[in-house]
């Protein structure tokens, strides 16, 4: 009876150890992803607002039939 109930206390530490790996790892992971992602994010969300500076590059604003057309201080109509 004894050994048996080592052999389950070993086998429930060892499933223990498992899953707290796996779930660590996992963790891990996810957070690396998810900080990969939002690096890309904030990178593209800069190199927007550099290229909406630029000269050549015509902020429209929606007219009230729902199309957007330039805004009437553009001066390139």
């Amino acid at each position: 009876m004894t050994a048996l109930l080592l052999r389950v206390v070993i086998f429930v530490v060892l499933g223990l150890m498992v899953y707290l790996g796996v779930r660590r790892i996992w963790r891990d992971w996810t957070g690396k992803f998810n900080a990969d992602e939002q690096e890309a994010r904030r990178l593209r969300r800069e190199r927007d607002l550099r290229e909406r500076e630029q000269p050549g590059v015509i902020d429209l604003k929606r007219d009230s039939d729902g199309t957007f057309r330039p805004g009437e201080d553009d001066k390139r109509r």
